[in-house]
């Protein structure tokens, strides 16, 4: 296993585009207006589109898969919760930090947090992870 340990954290900056949204919804067929269609979004609490969660967590897969812990690690369950709207054009934070090891099942768990760029807490969750 990597040399990992309780506590130690991993962070990335992203910024969410309209052209990320395009694609995620192009790939997975999630065109539910409130991603794609600024007049619809407008009418709705937000009052702006979305990013779609599962294009964030998508991020979050990213970082645990080629970042921390990285290449070698298989991401095997996910609990998420949604705060507060992810609107496309802003800047997010995904911070992961190790909050357990598990040596003898090479297991990894994570806390996962999602801010914007002024610190509210947008998303948060916890994933586990194996460390081939």
């Amino acid at each position: 296993m990597i040399d990992l340990k309780i506590g130690m954290e991993y962070c990335e900056w992203f910024d969410i585009t309209k052209e990320m949204v395009i694609q995620f919804t192009k790939l997975t067929g999630d065109k539910n207006p409130i991603h794609l269609d600024e007049q619809y979004a407008e009418g709705t609490r937000f009052k702006k589109c979305i990013a779609p969660g599962m294009l964030i967590c998508g991020l979050l897969s990213k970082i645990i898969g080629m970042d921390f812990p990285g290449n070698g690690s298989v991401y095997f369950e996910q609990d998420t919760k949604f705060l507060a709207p992810v609107y496309i054009g802003s800047r997010i934070r995904i911070l992961c930090i190790v909050d357990s090891i598990d040596m003898v099942k090479s297991n990894v768990i994570l806390r996962n947090v999602v801010e914007s760029e002024n610190g509210e807490i947008l998303i948060k969750g916890v994933s586990k992870v194996k460390v081939l």
